[in-house]
């Protein structure tokens, strides 16, 4: 008789105070989407065209306001904190204190981990393509030093 539904029906019901190493566990593993979404969306081939669009819409458009706007969809920092208000919305998930206080412990704590992981990441992708700069120069070094290869063509008769 005194139960009331806090979410709407087909929700699953969470318990909004974890454990800490619960909630911990949670925050390291819901960064992980959020750094791939904000990431995706800011860096990819696949988003170029829209995000070159918004590039020129934040530098050209009249009012601050839009320009602001499209600016978020070009920075991986900013767009993450849309991206985590999205995941918030989603999972409910809350930090240290239940209620409002929990999200918004959660927003930032979520920014700044999935922040790192795109760090991480981008660090990854520079020390790669070092790699490969420098296999490719090592390549080139090695060509002109090797003897013309000398085509002999067996004839059988």
């Amino acid at each position: 008789m005194g139960y009331v539904r806090r979410c709407p029906p087909g929700w699953p019901t969470i318990n909004p105070m974890l454990t800490l190493s619960h909630q911990i566990a949670h925050l390291f593993l819901i960064a992980l989407p959020i750094a791939c979404a904000a990431w995706t969306v800011t860096h990819e081939e696949v988003f170029r065209e829209p995000r070159e669009f918004c590039k020129r819409k934040s530098q050209d458009c009249k009012p601050l306001i839009g320009r602001k706007f499209f600016y978020l969809f070009t920075c991986e920092y900013c767009f993450s904190h849309y991206v985590t208000a999205f995941f918030l919305i989603l999972t409910r998930f809350q930090l240290l204190y239940p209620g409002w206080r929990g999200y918004i412990l959660a927003e930032f704590a979520l920014v700044w981990v999935a922040n790192v992981y795109m760090s991480f990441f981008n660090r990854l992708r520079l020390d790669i393509k070092h790699e490969n700069v420098e296999i490719a120069v090592d390549q080139t070094k090695v060509q002109p030093q090797e003897p013309a290869a000398e085509s002999k063509v067996l004839r059988v008769k």
